[in-house]
């Protein structure tokens, strides 16, 4: 999502004494640093250098789970340490590399409506199928927090009696998805969004450790949409990650009336369209 971005500023130089990490202002845990770290290291084993690196990254001031910063994050670490490094690697190649921080960062690096391929000919990596300015859509956001870990629920899926009829039903819903995005149809790219949240989220809450990602806001706001899109007829949608947050999918034109009737549920309501491809800008944090 534009809204929800990641800068990222990475020097490279002799005159550093060892690698430095900063995220949103604080260095990062042992198991963040490690997964940093992956992506860097690989880097450089590319570039054929043992340049030390600083690096800063800062998150959009937003406090919530499953808004996507992991894959923000390490897109943006991985174009800026490329960059660093004098290397001129290709998106595809760039993010067979991110994924190994975060696999939905491979989607973040190519930005818009893209696809990850878990494993094509060997390979791994994203490709856009269309621009982010393609389709109309607008998203508003409902960041909520949670204390509950990511990598936990990731871990977790695998233990569900569900998870392997997910992995069955993902082979048809990919291709689905692939010719709506294909049509620009909005209301069916929003339609199987929306039923993948309720068939990842099954599998969730039916691990070994019962993860259940949303809370009443999440359920209040689905609830909501619904009752929009089937009382009122208005082209709205509702989609979640892992984790409470929730996207809520519809037209410009319509966004400003959905809007209205979220905020009487939650102030925290961010407005954004999709997101581009990761840049190099400007702006530096050093």
């Amino acid at each position: 999502m534009k809204s929800l971005g990641t800068i990222t500023t990475v020097e490279a130089a002799d005159k550093i004494q060892r690698d430095s990490i900063l995220i949103n202002g604080t260095v990062p845990t042992t198991s963040e640093e490690a997964r940093a770290r992956i992506v860097i290291d690989k880097l450089r084993e590319l570039a054929g250098k043992k340049t030390r690196l600083r690096v800063e990254s800062r998150n959009a001031n937003v406090k919530g789970k499953g808004l996507g910063f992991s894959a923000s994050g390490f897109a943006a670490l991985g174009l800026a340490t490329s960059k660093a490094l004098g290397l001129g690697l290709e998106p595809r190649e760039l993010s067979e590399v991110v994924r190994l921080g975060a696999g939905s960062a491979a989607r973040s690096l190519v930005g818009g409506f893209s696809i990850w391929y878990a494993n094509r000919k060997g390979r791994s990596y994203a490709e856009q199928l269309a621009s982010p300015s393609s389709i109309g859509l607008r998203s508003l956001i409902v960041p909520i927090p949670s204390k509950i870990k990511t990598d936990r629920a990731h871990a977790d899926v695998v233990t569900s009696p569900f998870f392997r009829a997910r992995l069955a039903y993902l082979r048809g819903v990919l291709q689905r998805m692939r010719n709506a995005i294909a049509k620009r149809d909005l209301s069916e790219i929003c339609r199987l969004a929306e039923v993948d949240t309720l068939n990842l989220h099954a599998v969730t809450m039916t691990g070994k450790m019962e993860t259940i990602l949303v809370n009443p806001l999440s359920i209040k706001i689905i609830e909501e949409v619904r009752r929009l899109r089937e009382e009122e007829l208005i082209p709205v949608w509702y989609s979640l990650d892992t984790g409470p947050s929730v996207f809520i999918n519809t037209t410009p034109k319509a966004a400003s009336k959905v809007e209205r009737r979220i905020r009487a549920l939650t102030n925290s309501v961010i407005s954004s369209d999709p997101g581009g491809p990761a840049e190099i800008v400007s702006h530096h944090l050093f």
